[in-house]
C-alpha cells in the first residue's frame, strides 16, 4: 500500500516545502512555545517568539500558533526554515522527458535528489519545481547525492501513486555502471571477483539504522539483496588507472547495495569515501565523483500500457579508454 503523507498547511515557497515538527502532547512546557523555545535551545529565543507572534508558524488547518497557545491544542505544526546560504553545486541536472505525468532527469553527480542536511535550494526537486514552475513535483525514488543518473520525478498527486508502485513491485528494470580498480592478479581468460566466477549474482542482508551513516551488513541473517554484476571491459583510464568497468542489475533497491555489494567482493568502487572503510569527510572532489551511474530504467507505464526505457548520456570519467 503506497504511504500518503499528511498534506501540508503550507505551500511550497521558492521550491522549497514548509518543515513540520511533532509537538509533545504533554510535558513540562506550558504552551507550544515553550516546547519549540527548549527544543530549539541552539537559537535565539525572542527570534522565535517573534516567530509565533508574526504568524509564521502554523497548526494541520493553517490557522497561527501564537506565543501562547496551550501545549495540547496541536500535534505538529509547520514552518519554513531560514534557508542557509549554499555554497552552489557546479553541475546543471538535465531533463531527458517531460509530460503530465512524468518527468524524467540526468541528475549530476554532487547534487542530491532531494534537501537535506546543508543542501536545500541545490538540489535536484527544488531546481526542478522552481525551473518547471511546479510545487507538485515530488521524486518517485531517490539517487544518492554521489551517485549520478536516471531519477523519475511525479508532476502531479493524481497519478503519482501508480508509477511508485511499480518500484513497490519491482517492475522497474534497473541497470547501473561502475569503475573500480582492477584487482590484482586480475585474469581475463578466468575472470573471478572475490572467488566467484562472473557474472556474479551477489546476495547479503543490508541493514539501515537511525543515526548511521553506513549500512549495517548481519551475514547470519537470510538475505535481503540481490544484485548481478557483470564485467563490461577492463582497462585504462584517462587519469591513467588500470580499472575494472562492470555493469550491474539490482534486483532488490537497498540503502548503498550497489556500493556494498562491489565492496564485498573486492571491488570497491572508485571515489567511495564510505565503503570498504568510512573516510574522514573532506570537501567534494570534483576530480573524482563517485564512478557509479544509474544507466537505465525500463518498465510499462502504468497508465499507458506502453514500454518505457530511459538512457542516460552521461558517461563515468574514469571508464577505461583501452582495453577488453
Amino acid at each position: 500500500m503506497t504511504h500518503m503523507p499528511m498534506p501540508s498547511p503550507l505551500p511550497v515557497k521558492d521550491g522549497v516545502g514548509p518543515t513540520r515538527l511533532r509537538v509533545p502532547t504533554s510535558g513540562p512546557w506550558a504552551t507550544i512555545a515553550d516546547y519549540v523555545v527548549a527544543r530549539f535551545d541552539h537559537m535565539d529565543a525572542d527570534e522565535l517568539y517573534r516567530r509565533f507572534d508574526a504568524g509564521e508558524i502554523v497548526g494541520a488547518e493553517g490557522r497561527p500558533v501564537g506565543r501562547d497557545t496551550a501545549l495540547g491544542d496541536q500535534v505538529f505544526i509547520w514552518y519554513y526554515r531560514d534557508l542557509p546560504v549554499e555554497d552552489p553545486v557546479p553541475f546543471d541536472e538535465e531533463i531527458l522527458h517531460v509530460d503530465d505525468d512524468l518527468v524524467v532527469i540526468d541528475k549530476p553527480h554532487f547534487l542530491p535528489t532531494t534537501p537535506g542536511g546543508r543542501y536545500l535550494r541545490e538540489s535536484a526537486l527544488v531546481r526542478l519545481r522552481t525551473r518547471l514552475d511546479n510545487p507538485d513535483l515530488t521524486p518517485i525514488h531517490r539517487l544518492d547525492r554521489a551517485t549520478a543518473g536516471l531519477v523519475m520525478f511525479s508532476p502531479r498527486p493524481a497519478t503519482r501513486g501508480a508509477y511508485q508502485s511499480l518500484f513497490e513491485k519491482r517492475q522497474v528494470t534497473k541497470v547501473y555502471e561502475a569503475v573500480s580498480a582492477l584487482p590484482l592478479g586480475w585474469d581475463p581468460d578466468a575472470p573471478t571477483l572475490a572467488g566467484h566466477a562472473v557474472p556474479v549474482v551477489y546476495r547479503n542482508h543490508i541493514e539501515s539504522r537511525r543515526g548511521e551513516l553506513r549500512v549495517v551488513i548481519d551475514d547470519a541473517r537470510e538475505p535481503n539483496s540481490e544484485t548481478m554484476i557483470e564485467v563490461r571491459g577492463t582497462g585504462v583510464s584517462a587519469s591513467g588507472r588500470a580499472v575494472l568497468h562492470t555493469i550491474l542489475r539490482p534486483h532488490t533497491g537497498r540503502m548503498h547495495q550497489l556500493r556494498v555489494h562491489l565492496a564485498a567482493l573486492g571491488v570497491g568502487i572508485l571515489g567511495d569515501h564510505w565503503y570498504p572503510d568510512l573516510l574522514p569527510e573532506t570537501p567534494d572532489d570534483h576530480s573524482l565523483p563517485l564512478q557509479l551511474l544509474a544507466r537505465e530504467l525500463e518498465f510499462t507505464d502504468p497508465l499507458s500500457d506502453m514500454p518505457r526505457r530511459f538512457v542516460t548520456h552521461r558517461t563515468l570519467s574514469e571508464a577505461p579508454l583501452s582495453g577488453h
